[in-house]
């Protein structure tokens, strides 16, 4: 089979390939693919070696937003340390004022989401924050430690990983 047979061929397949509307080059979610994936390591690995939790679920929503998005007002540091600290404590405060019961995740996301917007610390990964308060019944160190913690890390290496490597712009706003 000659060259230009192969292209021709390929030419004729081009159509079949059909890229989804907002996709994006290979390279952009690779390198958005690999900060969350340093982040998220990062954070498990501490928790195993130093006995101590790091690592909530809502942190790997928030790596998608600091990684693949980092341009977005939802993805900056004071949305993803404001807006994790805020619903974090607000579900401490259900857990301690109505306990573990269905009533206190309902009040405790609503309110949440609620106080993100009045103090502008608007973060969705962090509306789930209360709900794993509450599941976990835990205690006000909470606060600090995963969630403080894991916070001021995912936004100071987000930082690093987008001047060394992505080389995107980041964070637009600090507060």
């Amino acid at each position: 089979m000659s060259f230009a047979e192969i292209v021709t061929r390929a030419a004729l397949l081009r159509p079949l390939v059909v890229v989804p509307p907002g996709a994006r080059a290979w390279l952009s979610a690779f390198l958005s693919g690999l900060g969350g994936f340093i982040v998220i390591s990062l954070l498990a690995a501490a928790t195993a070696d130093w006995h101590m939790l790091l690592l909530i679920a809502p942190f790997g929503a928030s790596c998608v937003l600091a990684f693949a998005l980092p341009q977005s007002p939802l993805a900056q540091p004071r949305n993803i340390v404001g807006g994790h600290l805020i619903s974090t404590a607000i579900g401490l405060a259900a857990f301690s004022l109505l306990g573990c019961q269905p009533l206190a995740f309902g009040a405790a996301v609503g309110v949440a989401i609620a106080a993100m917007e009045l103090t502008g610390t608007l973060h969705p990964p962090a509306g789930a924050d209360p709900i794993v308060v509450l599941t976990a019944k835990a205690s006000w160190t909470f606060l600090i430690s995963p969630v403080l913690t894991g916070a001021v890390t995912i936004v100071l290496l987000a930082i690093v990983y987008h001047r060394a490597i992505s080389r995107r712009p980041y964070p637009i706003k600090i507060f």
